[in-house]
């Protein structure tokens, strides 16, 4: 008697890989889309990703948490270019400056992302505040940062600094670089530089 073999699983891999390629798609789409037309809707992203209204609803139930993957995509590409930036090397404000660009690369990725974002505020923040954090206390045991300012104070006034370059751009009062460098400016200053 022959034992029976069970059925290879190719067919139900190649499944899961299209699965990944679709659940991709969507997400770039998203990402691409809702920069350019924050108002963007689930089928205009179905069409800017090649499959179907039913295949974006497959992998993401609704456009909150479609927009909640965009936002951890944003906060994993802020991370990863935080880190990237080396902020425990160098002096303080030059840190602080590569910390600012580094951000600011992000947001010209994700425009439009942070005005609409479903997650709470400080969760989307955190891991790049705590980054922060160290900088901010590392430039004002060194000197380099006012000693007067609670560190929590800079951290969020750097935020709602960053807030309001965002906005300047997003409603056509300043172009990215304008935005930047006045970011770069009133955050040095915050901070006594």
């Amino acid at each position: 008697m022959s034992e029976i073999q069970p059925n290879p699983p190719p067919r139900r891999r190649r499944r899961r890989a299209d699965a990944e390629r679709s659940s991709a798609a969507i997400l770039e789409a998203a990402i691409r889309l809702l920069g350019e037309r924050p108002e963007a809707s689930m089928d205009d992203i179905a069409e800017a990703a090649g499959v179907t209204r039913q295949t974006v609803y497959a992998h993401y139930a609704s456009r909150e948490v479609l927009l909640g993957a965009v936002v951890d995509r944003a906060t994993q590409d802020a991370l990863a270019a935080i880190d990237a930036a080396e902020l425990d090397q160098g002096p303080a404000p030059e840190a602080l400056l590569r910390f600012l660009d580094a951000s600011w690369r992000t947001f010209e990725r994700f425009p439009a992302i942070g005005l609409q974002a479903p997650h709470d505020e400080q969760e989307q923040h955190e891991g790049v505040l705590d980054r922060l954090v160290g900088l901010v206390r590392r430039g004002q045991e060194s000197g380099d940062f006012d000693r007067g300012l609670h560190p929590t104070w800079l951290l969020a006034a750097t935020v709602a600094l960053g807030h309001a370059a965002g906005n300047q751009v997003s409603t056509g009062r300043m172009t990215n670089e304008e935005a930047s460098e006045s970011l770069k400016r009133s955050v040095l200053r915050l901070y006594g530089v």
